[in-house]
């Protein structure tokens, strides 16, 4: 089973998988492969999160903290392009 196949929703027999450029924001310049041409993709960076007082007594270690950024489809036509959104979210 190929990437693209293992990401298709289920019930849906195929995708159509292009390539995208984002533009603006931390991610200017990237580009990915998306399938069906979403309205909407998100980046997200990692944080380390800390815990100076001890407070979460090993419970920070399940927690996860991002950074999220949103990027809005901006024309239909190739090239597919994604733009920064810095309103959201």
């Amino acid at each position: 089973m190929s990437r693209h196949e293992a990401l298709r929703p289920r019930g849906k027999a195929s995708a159509m998988w292009e390539m995208a450029a984002l533009e603006g924001g931390p991610a200017n310049g990237l580009r990915v492969s998306v399938a069906d041409r979403p309205l909407v993709l998100q980046v997200t960076v990692p944080c380390t999160p800390e815990d100076p007082a001890g407070e979460l007594r090993g419970e920070a270690d399940d927690l996860r903290v991002e950074m999220v950024y949103v990027y809005r489809r901006r024309h239909a036509q190739p090239p597919l392009r994604y733009g920064f959104d810095p309103a959201s979210p």
